[in-house]
């Protein structure tokens, strides 16, 4: 991560198309080269819900990945219009919200998870900048692939705040949008993920060709195919989505003020 100001961005993910603790300032529509952004930015301060008067002393811009009525689905998302966006909008630091089935036993549904590696599994989707006008072929280092010592703030923050998040795991992405069979999960558990989602990439790898600080936080919104006796139902993704997002609201506050 740089040593440079840091000026966050938040993509919200499914159950977080809006931030209802984000004291809206302004609103700008994302025009870029490859189109316009899922929503409108959201540009703002964070404020603690305990606390109404605490606002975050820095402005964050607020991002809704599937649109503020959450009509787009994983594949079709405009990655690199969402991404250059933020990165115009002064952007240098994204924090990504994810929802994600939990594969590995200690992945609870609602439970909040910090991956440290990702497979990318989807096949259909634009994946990078880099493809006309160049000068010279381009490739990134994408060893690994989330911000180290954006990772390390984020684990430290949890911890002083109380808030319990797994450290590290591989993230498979899939195209979607339908879930996984249950063949398909452990197929991935063989190839070593740990939880399973459908807009970790090509997100990630974009914020770091445009040179972005990125990271995931997941929340657990389900056992992945085949790993439950429950059917995978809407209404109870919904409610561990909740429940993590409480927790997640209150770490995003806290990360702000130590910024």
């Amino acid at each position: 991560m740089s040593k440079t100001k840091k000026h966050f961005g938040i993509i919200g993910g499914t159950g977080l198309t809006a931030l209802e603790n984000l004291q809206i300032v302004r609103r700008e529509i994302a025009r870029t080269p490859f189109g316009e952004a899922s929503s409108t930015l959201s540009i703002g301060r964070l404020i603690d819900e305990q606390q109404a008067d605490n606002a975050t002393s820095e402005e964050v811009v607020f991002l809704a990945r599937h649109g503020h009525a959450h009509s787009i689905p994983p594949h079709m998302i405009n990655y690199r219009a969402n991404i250059w966006g933020l990165k115009e909008a002064g952007v240098n630091t994204i924090i990504s919200v994810n929802a994600v089935g939990g594969i590995r036993e200690d992945m609870v549904p609602g439970s909040l998870a910090l991956p440290d590696q990702i497979i990318d599994y989807t096949t259909h989707r634009v994946n990078t900048f880099f493809e006309t006008n160049l000068t010279s072929v381009t490739h990134i280092d994408f060893s690994y692939p989330y911000d180290e010592a954006l990772s390390q703030l984020v684990l430290s923050t949890a911890q002083e705040e109380g808030i319990d998040i797994i450290k590290g795991g591989t993230y498979a992405a899939t195209e979607g949008p339908r879930l996984e069979t249950a063949a398909e999960i452990q197929r991935l558990k063989r190839d070593g993920c740990d939880l399973v989602g459908m807009t970790g990439m090509p997100e990630a790898a974009l914020a770091r060709e445009l040179g972005i600080d990125y990271v995931s936080i997941c929340v657990n919104a389900n056992w992945a195919a085949g790993l439950s006796d429950e059917l995978i139902t809407m209404d109870v993704i919904e409610k561990n989505i909740t429940d993590g997002l409480k927790q997640v609201r209150r770490l995003l506050v806290a990360l702000l003020n130590k910024s």
